[in-house]
């Protein structure tokens, strides 16, 4: 299969890409970009196809994943010519892509291969379609669909964020450590190790994380005075204040389309 990715070497496109000719998904030479600036020598060393244009790129591929700024995407006007299109636009509705779309949501974790991505195809997808678009995604991590375009919302807000919201809490942490007399490095290194190398242990286990918080709350050492202080200053409500503010802006975006 030809697929051809607008926005190749932005952050998800070049991720993707990627992804695909390392995991065999795609032969490097059936892979076709196309980017703001220009064709470019190679991908990652891999010699992949440059086109001139979106219907250049349309003309070549099979597949068209449509990787660029909200903003950017009506400028090209693009015609399909009824191929199936993955787009991974954030705040871009379905009412506003082509018909045999399917709107999936990688985050950066994509640059890991371990991207949560949920997606969404309207009912008119075939099966077959829907099976190409997973067997494409799955290049990059985990994905699934969710019931509803509105889902895509919730999850723009949230999965979407990637590293956005625990580097908040690490940016607090080191600031903490740090007025605490702690060096700036050794707050870092420590704050690494509670953000990235704690974060395993729950792996596989969000089904239990209310009982994790509740076993440290019943020990009733330092951690629980924590959290319990963390919850009385309104740490919950201002993380469901948070992701729902950002919920509404993705609606506005697709409201404003």
């Amino acid at each position: 299969m030809k697929i051809g990715i607008i926005g190749g070497t932005g952050w998800i496109g070049s991720a993707l890409g990627r992804a695909l000719i390392e995991t065999g998904r795609c032969v490097a030479t059936d892979l076709i970009l196309l980017n703001r600036s220009g064709t470019a020598s190679a991908f990652f060393g891999y010699p992949v196809k440059w086109a001139k244009n979106p219907v250049d790129l349309v003309d070549q591929s099979d597949l068209i994943i449509a990787s660029v700024r909200p903003q950017d995407w009506p400028a090209l006007a693009l015609d399909a010519c009824g191929k199936l299109v993955i787009s991974v636009m954030a705040g871009v509705p379905m009412r506003a892509l082509p018909p045999r779309t399917l709107r999936a949501l990688p985050n950066a974790a994509a640059e890991l291969r371990q991207s949560y991505t949920p997606w969404f195809a309207n009912k008119d997808l075939s099966e077959a379609d829907r099976r190409t678009a997973e067997h494409v995604l799955s290049a990059i991590g985990f994905c699934e669909p969710v019931a509803s375009e509105h889902h895509l919302d919730l999850m723009t807000a949230t999965v979407g964020a990637g590293p956005a919201y625990p580097a908040l809490m690490a940016k607090v942490l080191i600031e903490f450590l740090v007025d605490g007399g702690v060096t700036r490095p050794i707050a870092e290194r420590a704050a690494e190790g509670i953000i990235c190398g704690a974060a395993p242990l729950l792996a596989g286990k969000m089904d239990q994380v209310a009982q994790t918080v509740q076993v440290f709350m019943d020990y009733r050492g330092t951690t629980a005075a924590g959290l319990e202080a963390m919850i009385a200053q309104g740490f919950e409500v201002a993380l469901k204040a948070g992701f729902q503010a950002a919920t509404d802006r993705a609606r506005r975006m697709a409201d404003e389309d």
